[in-house]
């Protein structure tokens, strides 16, 4: 990695329009609609009371795959998404056009042979009023650029989760099919589509997106714990830890942890926990 050119780039703002059409799609990607009477699933993916799922700002005007531009010297071949995070400022709108700016903010250098942590900041604004709706925090590490150096602010690392029992749970099942409707949001990254592309990635079939996964999550907070009012969901954070492949079940596990919503998701088919060290703040 050139770490000069990696703290100099400057990302071009990005502007997209999406409709209302494009909100029930990415609410059918997370699995929406599983249950046609269930009224507080119907109102994310039918227009008659559509609402927005919050974490679609999280695929709002994305800036493509910038990590795989040339200057930067990134080994992009060995980056992994390690953690998520957003806050909500405004209720994401069901349709309407969004502007967001881009920042790298720092990277925090593990050493030669054990790689780097960045960490690149996103401001979602509505484009027409100026409203501030998001700040989405993503965390990809650098798994082949350690030994580069660091430089900015690195934020703290989310706290482990306490050896105790959940309070409530929830469970979400996925389709085969759901990386194939996901991927229509806007991550047409061949791993979660093609048998052979996830083969040399080292998977023996297409992975759900880990986005995906995040926004299960959400649903589940907002669904357990929110009365079905995203309107309520402040902010959420977690750090991927394994892979989901499509058709396996969710269960999102809850923890009261000093006041503190913290969460953890896991794959009842496999037992291996997907979310980890996750955290959920929601408005009285």
């Amino acid at each position: 990695m050139n770490l000069e050119a990696v703290r100099n780039f400057r990302f071009e703002p990005v502007t997209q329009s999406y409709t209302r059409r494009d909100t029930m799609l990415y609410a059918l990607g997370l699995g929406f609609g599983s249950d046609p009477l269930d009224p507080a699933q119907l109102d994310f993916v039918y227009e008659a009371n559509l609402k927005a799922v919050p974490s679609i700002c999280c695929v709002l005007a994305h800036p493509g795959f910038w990590a795989k531009r040339p200057e930067l010297g990134i080994d992009w071949l060995k980056l992994l998404h390690g953690e998520q995070h957003f806050e909500i400022h405004a209720p994401m709108p069901a349709e309407g056009t969004v502007r967001a700016s881009y920042e790298i903010v720092s990277v925090a250098d593990k050493g030669a042979g054990k790689g780097a942590i960045l960490h690149l900041v996103k401001t979602l604004d509505d484009a027409i009023s100026g409203l501030k709706l998001a700040t989405v925090h993503s965390v990809p590490f650098l798994r082949g650029d350690g030994g580069c150096g660091s430089f900015g602010n690195v934020p703290a690392e989310p706290t482990a989760l306490p050896e105790q029992a959940p309070s409530q749970t929830q469970d979400i099942a996925t389709l085969p099919q759901s990386a194939l409707i996901y991927r229509l949001s806007g991550d047409y990254n061949p791993i979660h589509a093609d048998p052979d592309a996830a083969a040399r990635a080292g998977f023996d079939r297409p992975i759900l997106h880990g986005l995906c996964t995040l926004g299960i999550a959400t649903r589940a907070v907002v669904a357990t714990l929110a009365d079905g009012r995203p309107e309520r969901l402040l902010s959420l954070s977690a750090r991927f830890s394994r892979p989901v492949f499509p058709g396996e079940t969710i269960r999102t596990e809850f923890l009261s942890v000093g006041g503190q919503i913290r969460f953890r998701s896991r794959v009842i088919e496999r037992d291996v926990v997907v979310l980890d060290r996750g955290t959920a703040v929601l408005r009285d």
